[in-house]
């Protein structure tokens, strides 16, 4: 049957109760954002009241009739929104906002329905062109209908102790196959007397170049603090999936060779500290979100929710620049700019440390000298600079590799911004086969 001729798919009257509902409980737009974006909504009128929503909710500023009319006037909008009459007959469409959530399936899944229709439209006219290799208008049309649903498929936090069953499952078949403080310890000594600890409401930022080691010195933290100080953790990882960071958390308590595990090559003790490390870290509390592309809307919604559910003492993000603005913006700068924001805010609206991973700019490599960075390298914004409370970097120090023995690697951790403390240098030694670092005394020259 030939659909040309049919409206594509939507429903007005799920949009509108939507945007009712949000009116009548200010509060569900906070579940809603994370459901729906402006662009799923078919009618003109109803994005741009959503997208006002939006800009309110962004700034924590009240929704209601009033101020919902003085950000539409401000965005030039208030007409083609339909104005006064329109907005305000948007409370008596639905009853009551229990259903949003139904609602806005109801939304989206229109809209999903209406972007498979252009796609394929796209995909029939290039198929159509007599000159085109079929072979890279297969690969063309797989890759499109893979980033449509990627881009519609959102996780949430799943337990630790969910996850460990199925890694475990999955190493052991690879090696039968033979193959005092204020704020919350970090668990390295020196750091947590130079932080007193990390403190509510803060934003921790560690930043390095790729490959140095900061997912892994996140992941010590975490470790720590679950399995050790039985406090809970949030990690977001916008990077690394689920599995890869369970693999590390578990070569980290096991104490054992991360290749080894990787190939499979244990040995029958080594496979007891395994398990061991399993029964420990299944107690721990880390709760784990792996969604790729999150915007800092959806980031805040499921940082609330499991805040609000698991009452987390700790927040990770791993990593800043991978964190989706949600909005339009003019350079990458503003993007960074905005999620840097969003993370300090999330900070001090739960009144939890969050530790914030960063990447570091080449320019550190290109400076030479001793090659400690400075707080102008961080990447593609200044504002990282000035959300953030602590601003730490973890670099190589190579010319003490020689004094070590193979497969130990000396790091340093420089506090470059402390806003209410010192700042200064910490020695560490990494232990590159059990993903483990370890502070060095320097009176005693000892690994603690």
């Amino acid at each position: 049957m030939d659909g040309s001729n049919k409206l594509p798919p939507h429903s007005i009257e799920s949009e509108q109760s939507v945007l009712g509902s949000v009116l009548i409980d200010p509060s569900s737009i906070s579940l809603v954002s994370e459901i729906l974006k402006s662009i799923h909504f078919y009618d003109l009128k109803n994005r741009l009241v959503f997208d006002a929503m939006l800009g309110l909710f962004d700034k924590a500023k009240p929704i209601d009739l009033l101020t919902l009319e003085d950000q539409l006037k401000k965005q030039k909008q208030y007409t083609d929104a339909g104005g006064k009459e329109y907005i305000t007959s948007l409370i008596d469409l639905v009853p009551t906002s229990a259903n949003i959530e139904h609602y806005a399936l109801i939304v989206r899944s229109a809209a999903i329905k209406r972007e498979i229709i252009s796609m394929g439209s796209r995909m029939v006219q290039r198929a159509f062109d007599e000159g085109g290799d079929v072979n890279e208008l297969l690969n063309e049309a797989e890759a499109q209908l893979f980033a449509l649903s990627q881009s519609h498929t959102r996780r949430d936090f799943q337990a630790l102790r969910d996850i460990l069953t199925e890694s475990f499952e999955r190493l052991e078949q690879v090696v039968k196959g033979g193959q005092g403080m204020r704020g919350v310890a970090t668990g390295f000594r020196a750091l947590d007397n130079k932080l007193a600890g990390m403190n509510p409401s803060n934003m921790i930022v560690i930043a390095a170049r790729p490959s140095i080691g900061k997912t892994t010195f996140a992941l010590n933290i975490a470790n720590y603090l679950a399995v050790k100080e039985k406090k809970k953790v949030g990690f977001f990882s916008l990077e690394m999936s689920k599995e890869e960071l369970v693999d590390r958390l578990l070569v980290m308590e096991a104490q054992l060779d991360s290749w080894k595990l990787r190939t499979g090559r244990l040995d029958s003790d080594e496979m007891n500290r395994l398990t061991s490390a399993m029964g420990r870290l299944a107690e721990a509390p880390i709760f784990i979100d792996d969604t790729p592309a999150l915007s800092v809307n959806e980031m805040r919604t499921k940082a609330r929710k499991i805040h609000m559910e698991n009452k987390i003492d700790v927040l990770i993000v791993d990593y800043l620049q991978l964190a989706v603005p949600g909005r339009n913006t003019d350079s990458r700068v503003q993007e960074v700019s905005i999620v840097s924001q969003a993370m300090k805010n999330i900070a001090r609206e739960l009144k939890i440390p969050v530790i914030t991973l960063s990447q570091l700019s080449r320019a550190v490599e290109q400076r030479g000298g001793d090659g400690r960075p400075q707080l102008s390298d961080l990447r593609d914004s200044g504002s990282i600079e000035q959300d953030a409370d602590v601003v730490m970097f973890l670099y190589r120090a190579d010319e003490d590799d020689d004094m070590l023995p193979d497969g130990k690697k000396a790091i340093k951790l420089y506090i470059a911004k402390h806003r209410n403390g010192p700042t200064g240098e910490i020695n560490f030694i990494f232990q590159g086969e059990q993903l483990r670092f370890y502070e060095i005394d320097v009176r005693s020259d000892e690994a603690i």
